[in-house]
């Protein structure tokens, strides 16, 4: 073979793996998992959640029967949901209301944040009524006190930062400083508020990991961030000794390409210590 057929046989291979990795990425996602401790709750205690984020309206198998098969093998103490459950082009709430009622038989503790493309889509408010008639929580710049194993947490909510629906100041009303808190915003960026970063651990979403991502550069791209992001994916710790932990997601927005960031959703753990 001469080398220009070599050079367009090493380029077709190329470009078929990417291909194929990308497919995977976008298409078959998995379960990560991260712990944090705290002397806030008993030694002998942890919490377990589960957390997902930005699915985009996906599907993944039919009626999302996958993700309905992870969160069962998860096995956790409460769903959080941080946003962006549905795309703002989505015109049936059904299969995001159906995946969120299977969940209910999961825990029947789960809470919703609403992210930016709750509030682009116009039949969001049947996505909400359907929420609640399933018995999920949604907490809209609200808090409440939530017990598990004999911990008992603050867990916060606010509506979607990013498009300037949040009320810290209102989530954090009447919270007992003495429990650990969580945060649950859609976007990241609201750790810049100085309310919300008395939260010991803020969880978030809508970044997607930067979607596509390269070796040490990490994520390209994110909604408010624009290129190279700061804050992209995975924990970030501050000096005041809170964490951030973002999720980069189900689902995907504007193009329907994931690269070396495979979907995934969380399994976050948060463990006493003496």
């Amino acid at each position: 073979m001469t080398k220009k057929r070599w050079l367009l046989l090493i380029l077709v291979i190329a470009a078929v793996a990417i291909g194929a990795k990308s497919y995977y990425d976008t298409n078959v996602f998995h379960t990560e998992h991260v712990t944090f401790t705290t002397g806030e709750i008993p030694a002998d205690t942890s919490i377990r959640m589960l957390q997902i984020s930005d699915v985009h309206n996906k599907q993944f198998g039919g009626d999302n029967q996958a993700l309905i098969n992870a969160a069962e093998k998860a096995d956790p103490d409460m769903i959080v949901v941080t946003g962006d459950l549905v795309d703002k082009g989505t015109s049936s709430m059904e299969p995001m209301l159906q995946l969120m009622g299977s969940l209910t038989n999961v825990t029947e503790k789960i809470y919703f944040v609403t992210g930016n493309h709750e509030y682009d889509n116009p039949h969001t408010q049947t996505l909400l009524e359907g929420l609640k008639e399933r018995g999920i929580t949604i907490l809209d710049n609200t808090n409440r006190q939530v017990e598990v194993n004999g911990a008992v947490i603050n867990l916060a909510g606010i509506d979607d930062h990013y498009t300037n629906h949040d009320n810290v100041t209102s989530a954090f009303q009447g919270i007992n400083g003495e429990h650990y808190t969580i945060l649950l915003s859609h976007a990241p960026l609201v750790v810049r508020d100085e309310t919300a970063a008395r939260a010991d651990l803020v969880l978030s979403g809508h970044t997607h990991g930067g979607q596509v991502r390269f070796p040490i550069i990490g994520g390209l791209i994110s909604p408010g961030e624009k290129l190279l992001p700061k804050y992209d994916k995975g924990t970030y710790q501050f000096a005041s000794g809170s964490h951030l932990y973002i999720d980069s997601g189900l689902g995907t927005s504007v193009l329907p390409v994931r690269f070396l960031n495979q979907s995934q959703m969380t399994v976050v753990t948060v463990e006493g210590q003496t």
